[in-house]
């Protein structure tokens, strides 16, 4: 057993292409669907800079006193790397690769207990190295079965304080001008708890699906109150023409509507 010192010596250093990575199973079936839902929504909203990065069970490296130390968090969220993302294509170094993640989750699974480790010997546990070694900024576990959500921020002494939910239990993120909170329901073939975000509004934001079916809805609406439009404009003294040239329909769409 290697017992980290106090205040280990952290440097950052880009992972040997011949250093091996653990091929380590997903721990739960949800993983993956809960990392997508939250990716696919800030994609559909257009929140994702081109120059940050998001992944989901993805190595991200950092070296304590000469000894590298890797961690795959369920899904993280960087606002900025400095290389192209082909560089950071097996693994993620930060502050030699862009900054630290200002977001880290993980998904409790059924080994319990890896989520809050803070055991300093080496291989340090998740806790420990989110907290101290990347003092990564806001960190949130997550229990898909149930749906209980546990945020954690760095205090002033560089220490996770659990932090309360808002009155609508969310988390507001006041750099990133959105919430994150609990939702139920069903998305491609797994309903249960998923984690979703929200806007300072209230609004959630859609996955890409939801959107998809809010513009058809949307669509629907708007054809069916044109063709609503027809009767009262031939009513009052337009003709078929110039109805068609006011609502940007062709006129065969306008004797169709009367015929019906």
């Amino acid at each position: 057993m290697i017992v980290l010192a106090e205040n280990p010596l952290i440097t950052w250093e880009k992972l040997p292409d011949d250093f091996p990575i653990p091929d380590e199973p997903v721990d739960n079936i949800a993983q993956p669907y809960l990392a997508e839902g939250l990716t696919d929504s800030l994609d559909t909203a257009n929140l994702l800079p081109e120059n940050s990065l998001v992944a989901s069970n993805y190595v991200v490296c950092a070296t304590l006193d000469g000894k590298m130390v890797l961690k795959a968090p369920d899904w993280m969220y960087v606002p900025t790397i400095k290389v192209p993302l082909t560089d950071v294509n097996r693994s993620y170094t930060p502050q030699l690769q862009g900054e630290i993640p200002t977001i880290v989750m993980e998904f409790l699974s059924d080994t319990e207990g890896q989520e809050y480790s803070s055991k300093p010997t080496y291989p340090p546990g998740k806790w420990f190295f989110y907290e101290q070694v990347l003092k990564v900024p806001n960190y949130f576990i997550f229990e898909p079965k149930e749906g209980w959500l546990e945020a954690y921020q760095l205090d002033d002494l560089g220490r996770y304080k659990l932090r309360q939910p808002d009155a609508n239990n969310r988390y507001p993120l006041e750099s990133w001008s959105l919430c994150l909170g609990v939702w139920e329901g069903t998305r491609r073939n797994r309903t249960g708890y998923w984690l979703r975000w929200w806007d300072q509004s209230g609004h959630l934001l859609p996955w890409s699906l939801e959107q998809i079916e809010q513009e058809r809805q949307r669509a629907e609406r708007a054809e069916t109150a044109q063709r609503e439009s027809i009767p009262r404009l031939l009513k009052i003294g337009l003709t078929v023409e110039q109805v068609a040239e006011a609502l940007s329909i062709s006129v065969e769409e306008v004797q169709k509507t009367i015929i019906e």
